[in-house]
């Protein structure tokens, strides 16, 4: 003896389907991004990640940041001015680099992209005080 299902039951499980994948998408909405990472100066203009590495004493030092963005690819070249709209934080803030699955320490190459950073972009530190946006 076969047994249809009614066009309700039908209805019904069309609609729990869809209403699920929908929910399960809107979560994976901005859960996680790539994020690409360099070595600037305070205007963001990229600079040799040396400037960036705090194990090196020679080259590390105030005015040099981490700058990072979902929208940074790889390839911009020292002297370029990196997009608007990234985040900074200072490059020997351990806890910022951290945050973003970096190392707490060393030198982090230029156009490094991490994937599947928690959150939107995020803000990290700068000397104490909340990151600034590139405002051009």
């Amino acid at each position: 003896m076969n047994r249809r299902m009614s066009s309700r039951s039908v209805s019904l499980t069309s609609t729990f389907l869809l209403l699920a994948a929908g929910g399960a998408a809107a979560c994976d909405n901005d859960e996680y991004v790539d994020e690409g990472f360099y070595c600037a100066d305070a205007n963001g203009v990229v600079v040799d990640e040396d400037y960036c590495d705090d194990d090196d004493s020679y080259h590390g030092g105030a005015g040099f940041f981490i700058w990072h963005s979902s929208g940074y690819s790889r390839g911009y070249p020292v002297g370029q001015k990196l997009p608007s709209g990234g985040s900074k934080f200072a490059y020997n803030d351990a806890a910022s680099r951290s945050k973003f699955g970096l190392p707490a320490t060393g030198k982090i190459t230029n156009g490094t992209v991490k994937t599947s950073v928690v959150g939107k972009g995020g803000s990290g530190t700068s000397g104490g005080k909340s990151a600034s946006k590139s405002g051009g």
